[in-house]
């Protein structure tokens, strides 16, 4: 599966907020946004004053965003998009629901890692099980009751030894339940758009596209 693999801070910088992509480093003063508040690239910081975008630039940006954020490629990401629209309910809020049960995600959520990024590669590299199961695929969604667990051997791991001993300063999500001690969540029920936090329009994307 593709990936990004160049620098995740300009990507923060292009949509001119934090996206949190890069977990610790975001909060200190060596985040980009702290440093470099304009646009990436070459004449990003001597582009013309704001002007009024067009409704298209708008439900691009947003689209950007919500791909970014949950770092999905755009074919991807238009897969999640066509699920969503043949589900039942506001397809928006559909979007949304399964981008926060990829597996890869849900870990960040439940704190055992400090962002989706390295959420992905620890995943990837089998430190996680699905209902004692080990699972390889970041984009696996979870579903309700399942438990989700970083291996035993994996425990003395310096990330997600690092990730436990600062979650306790999120926010926890009600969807699910998590035991710091156990290393360990259980997915309560599929998330709501109440319950998930990201700073996205998703009527937005989903205008991009039904264009």
């Amino acid at each position: 599966m593709a990936r990004y693999h160049r620098a995740v801070c300009r990507l923060c910088r292009r949509e001119g907020q934090k996206l949190y992509l890069k977990g610790y480093r975001c909060y200190t003063p060596k985040c980009a946004m702290e440093r470099r508040e304009y646009a990436p690239g070459q004449h990003g910081q001597f582009r013309r004053g704001p002007r009024k975008p067009s409704d298209y630039a708008l439900q691009l940006r947003e689209k950007q965003k919500a791909r970014r954020v949950y770092g999905v490629m755009e074919r991807q990401f238009k897969g999640y998009y066509l699920r969503a629209a043949r589900a039942k309910g506001i397809t928006g809020e559909a979007l949304l629901a399964m981008l926060e049960s990829r597996l890869d995600n849900v870990v960040f959520r439940a704190g055992l890692v400090s962002s989706r990024r390295e959420g992905r590669h620890l995943v990837r590299h089998r430190h996680f099980t699905v209902n004692e199961r080990s699972v390889d695929i970041p984009s696996y969604q979870v579903k309700p009751n399942d438990v989700v667990q970083v291996k035993p051997a994996s425990r003395n791991k310096r990330p997600l030894v690092q990730a436990v001993n600062a979650a306790g300063s999120r926010s926890p999500v009600p969807w699910l339940s998590v035991d710091l001690v156990q290393m360990s969540a259980t997915m309560l029920a599929v998330p709501t758009r109440q319950g998930i936090d990201t700073d996205v329009a998703e009527q937005l994307v989903v205008e991009y596209y039904s264009r």
